[in-house]
């Protein structure tokens, strides 16, 4: 079966735990072919001036140091990062940040999943969008 996308995502989470799940997630689906993971806004930012822009920006909110939203402002208000589908995703459900993330343009606010299976759905969710 060919691939449909050669994609490159980076992801900012700090709890390595999620990581772990949510970058084997991203692995073991055919349509990522590059998953790059930081932990938290500011290692984000500073993994985005210096290398090639990836193709999705996956972050949690709720990180030290720069949060997700932080990070996001930034990046969605520089020309050069502002084209590159941004998602969030998060154990929060306060629609504050949802509100805020809508403003933005953030592509989608997902709420993170209990289940290892739950979270396979994520980069079908993301594909599904950023396909639309």
């Amino acid at each position: 079966m060919p691939q449909k996308y050669n994609l490159h995502i980076v992801i900012a989470e700090d709890d390595m735990d999620d990581a772990d799940v949510i970058t084997e997630t991203f692995t073991n689906n055919p349509s990522f072919s590059k998953v790059s993971l930081v932990a938290n806004g500011e290692e984000l930012l500073n993994y985005l001036k210096a290398n090639e822009n990836p193709d999705v920006i996956l972050t949690d909110i709720n990180m030290p140091i720069i949060d997700g939203i932080e990070a996001l402002q930034q990046i969605l208000n520089t020309n050069e990062l502002k084209d590159i589908p941004c998602f969030v995703y998060s154990t929060s459900i306060n629609p504050s940040y949802k509100e805020k993330c809508d403003h933005l343009g953030v592509k989608a606010y997902l709420i993170k999943p209990y289940s290892f299976e739950a979270f396979a759905e994520i980069p079908k969710t993301i594909l599904s969008i950023i396909e639309a």
